[in-house]
């Protein structure tokens, strides 16, 4: 979000209302994407009290409070708007926030030092998501690590909503040999995982055992397509595009590969992926759950 992101909607409600207007959020194609929802506990001793929060680069109007109180069912908590000093919230957000270790990695702003015995990588605040701090992007890096640890081998990997870069990043350090492939549909995260591949001494390029990056939407661009079949492709993003993907995935990946899937809370979110999971063809190799979120090994079944 860009420093002139000014604006901010909020919706005080019960866990299970907020959560439930997410999985509301991620089934409507035609949202506004300069709108971007949000969904939190307030304080860490009152788990069950949740906000739903909007940042919008504009001051809201009647067809945005009618679209952010329409993802409530029924009547809408009263929403609240405030005008915000125009900073990157995204980067703000991030600053301070203190290191953590997810399997074999620690991940840590640059003012803190590195972990001995631990796999690190120094993430900035920035302007994209993915510093390790939230919980789906820590369980990817645990479930990474046991992939690893079971013997699971790749060459070739996608790293389809990457952000930060972090989750490609991880994936080249246990497998150096492959050819990682990067790819968000933020223009603004192509100058941040590269600034963050260099920060981290990580190999870029377009040979085996460095990374490259792509703007594309989806499985929906050319050099993605080419660099593929893909034996590891990790997709950290929301349910609905998940769902939405499953057929391109297993177009992408090839029998015995397998997928790493994270966004999706426990629950109705983790049943809708699974099932368009397994009509593609996927099968469960093994879930964590961090928090309210579930995170997915899927395999690609054997081709009959």
């Amino acid at each position: 979000m860009s420093a002139d992101s000014a604006w901010k909607l909020s919706a005080f409600a019960p866990k299970a209302e907020v959560q439930a207007a997410l999985l509301a959020h991620d089934e409507i194609e035609e949202w506004d994407f300069d709108l971007v929802i949000s969904g939190r506990e307030i304080v860490e001793d009152r788990p069950l009290e949740w906000v739903l929060e909007g940042w919008y680069p504009r001051k809201p109007g009647a067809p945005q409070k009618r679209a952010f109180a329409g993802l409530f069912d029924g009547k809408a908590p009263k929403i609240e708007v405030e005008k915000l000093p125009a900073e990157d919230w995204v980067t703000l957000s991030q600053q301070g926030t203190p290191p953590i270790s997810a399997g074999r990695f620690y991940v840590h702003t640059p003012d803190f030092p590195p972990a001995d015995d631990a796999i690190n990588f120094a993430i900035p605040a920035s302007q994209a998501f993915g510093t390790g701090q939230h919980e789906t992007t820590a369980g990817c890096l645990e479930m990474l690590s046991a992939m690893k640890a079971s013997g699971a081998h790749y060459r070739a990997i996608a790293d389809i909503g990457t952000g930060t870069g972090l989750l490609g990043f991880a994936a080249m350090k246990l497998w150096p040999g492959a050819e990682v492939t990067a790819s968000d549909i933020d223009p603004v995260c192509a100058g941040v995982v590269e600034d963050n591949a260099r920060l981290n001494a990580m190999p870029w390029g377009s040979g085996r055992g460095a990374m490259t990056m792509v703007i594309a939407q989806g499985m929906d661009d050319p050099l993605l397509q080419a660099r593929g079949p893909y034996d590891l492709l990790i997709a950290n993003i929301l349910a609905g595009p998940l769902v939405e993907l499953a057929p391109d995935f297993a177009a992408s990946v090839p029998p015995t590969g397998s997928v790493l899937l994270a966004g999706l809370l426990a629950g109705g979110q983790e049943r809708a992926v699974r099932r368009a999971y397994r009509q593609a063809g996927f099968r469960l190799a093994a879930r964590l759950q961090r928090g309210d979120w579930a995170i997915l090994w899927l395999r690609r079944r054997h081709a009959r």
